[in-house]
């Protein structure tokens, strides 16, 4: 498998399963509705868990454009990769977003509401304010691209690493996530948000592209001032 496959088949799963987690929780009828944050959160993580055991021995699981460009500013991955991979990211998000819709697809029609819709497939704010929101997810992806740095230079007994990243999700999520819904992904919000665009989803409503650009703008300046922290103190 290229690692280019391997970064879309690694974010599909974690788009399919956490966004298949937040569906099941918002929209009418399933099994699993009103199951709250703490479920959603805890799903995020498993999804990233599983996604990382699944092709990290291949990609090295970036799955995230902001973890590619932040390792690409700080030297430690090749130029000639980065746009391949973030292609990659964004088509496994598109992708998986589209089998969550596909697998819940009789409950669009029993949910009256739009933003709880909307919400399946991305992000948004829980108070709108753009520089709030933007440093929310600043904020949130630094401590990834960090901890997650900081990870990596620790040696742990083999196949624990991926169970202690789905740890810094949930923690993350937790912990930071309530203002934003903790995008910390600009392939996670930005392809699942162009699904729910194209989408025949009835009674979809707008996609909020005006919001858009802070879960992936934010991400990428929060990554790089990650990864700037971890090279600045430990390096």
């Amino acid at each position: 498998m290229s690692p280019y496959y391997a970064e879309f088949i690694g974010t599909l799963i974690i788009i399919l399963l956490g966004d298949g987690a937040v569906a099941g929780a918002l929209l009418k009828g399933t099994k699993s509705e009103n199951d709250g944050w703490l479920t959603i959160v805890m799903a995020w993580g498993l999804a990233v868990t599983l996604a990382i055991f699944a092709v990290g021995r291949i990609s090295g699981a970036h799955l995230n454009p902001a973890i590619t460009i932040a390792l690409y500013l700080t030297g430690d991955f090749p130029q000639d990769k980065v746009a391949g991979y973030i292609i990659a990211q964004f088509a496994g998000a598109f992708v998986g977003a589209i089998l969550v819709w596909l697998h819940f697809l009789p409950h669009w029609e029993r949910t009256d509401s739009a933003s709880k819709k909307l919400a399946v497939f991305c992000t948004g704010p829980a108070v709108r304010s753009t520089p709030a929101n933007l440093v929310s997810e600043v904020i949130a992806t630094g401590v990834l691209v960090f901890a997650i740095l900081f990870i990596g230079a620790n040696e742990f007994a083999a196949g624990i690493n991926p169970l202690i990243v789905g740890g810094l999700i949930i923690s993350i999520g937790l912990s930071l996530g309530g203002t934003t819904g903790f995008a910390i992904n600009p392939a996670r919000d930005l392809g699942p948000r162009l699904a729910h665009f194209i989408l025949p989803i009835p009674g979809k409503g707008s996609s909020d592209w005006s919001y858009s650009w802070i879960p992936v703008v934010g991400p990428v300046l929060g990554g790089v001032l990650g990864a700037w922290m971890f090279k600045a103190l430990f390096v």
